[in-house]
């Protein structure tokens, strides 16, 4: 990621956000998070998280689900009103129902706890690498840090920047990154917006869940398969149940 420098030239660490009511997982993650070199900012609850989180200074969030006061959905639905910075969700359950509500609420992935550091870091590092701004990047939009606005305007040249792609009433404005159905504007969250690009840069042609992973959520190790067939379901809520199709024992793709 891109921080401002430290008075001896190096980078600023990454600081998190971490939302969680149990004391005790409270501290052994930030603790565990600090160990790897990550400045960790803790609340118990989430009305104070929010506070937190709106007096800025957070390159990623860590939200569990079931917090006192307003809880890790409703607070990620909060954020997402203002920002679109990273949120990892950690759900004690792995429920279905969980991390639906978490990705819908505009989470970008989820963990199940108890959730092991290394996997917890992997998560985090490609969260991270999403979010990271290319030199010639478009600047933030007013109000939304750039760490967090990168997370979608990461150009790639696969996806045709600065074209308008149409799959029947669908159209998809790499460029500006706006999506309309019907010539009607489609919000999306950015990991369902990344999803949809990749889609469309390979129409017609199926996409395998591993694919998907490392492409989208930036996996370079074997992640939860569910996240993908989780978006997918979003995906097609939004833009049309039919417009991506299953291959059963393959993967995904998007009909031209």
């Amino acid at each position: 990621m891109s921080h401002s420098a430290t008075g001896d030239g190096g980078p600023l660490p990454v600081t998190i956000l971490l939302v969680e009511d149990d004391e005790v997982i409270r501290r052994s993650v930030a603790m565990a998070l600090e160990r790897y070199g990550y400045r960790v900012a803790t609340a118990g609850d989430g009305l104070t998280g929010l506070e937190l989180f709106r007096a800025g200074g957070h390159d990623l969030l860590l939200l569990d689900v079931m917090l006192p006061g307003l809880d890790g959905i409703g607070l990620c639905r909060r954020i997402r009103e203002t920002s679109m910075a990273p949120v990892l969700m950690m759900s004690a359950r792995g429920d279905d129902l969980d991390v639906i509500s978490g990705l819908e609420a505009g989470a970008d992935d989820y963990v199940v706890k108890p959730v092991d550091t290394a996997v917890l870091v992997a998560r985090i590092r490609s969260l991270l690498r999403r979010a990271t701004y290319p030199p010639a990047a478009a600047p933030a939009p007013p109000g939304v840090p750039a760490a967090a606005a990168a997370a979608v305007h990461r150009p790639d040249p696969r996806h045709h920047h600065g074209a308008r792609l149409r799959f029947g009433d669908l159209v998809i404005d790499t460029g500006g990154l706006e999506v309309f159905l019907a010539d009607e504007p489609i919000a999306l969250a950015p990991t369902e917006l990344r999803l949809l690009l990749e889609f469309a840069a390979y129409p017609g042609i199926v996409l395998d869940r591993e694919t998907l992973l490392r492409t989208v959520w930036d996996y370079d190790w074997d992640g939860d398969s569910r996240v993908v067939d989780l978006c997918v379901q979003r995906l097609r809520k939004k833009i049309g149940a039919g417009r991506i199709e299953t291959v059963r024992g393959f993967g995904y793709k998007l009909r031209r």
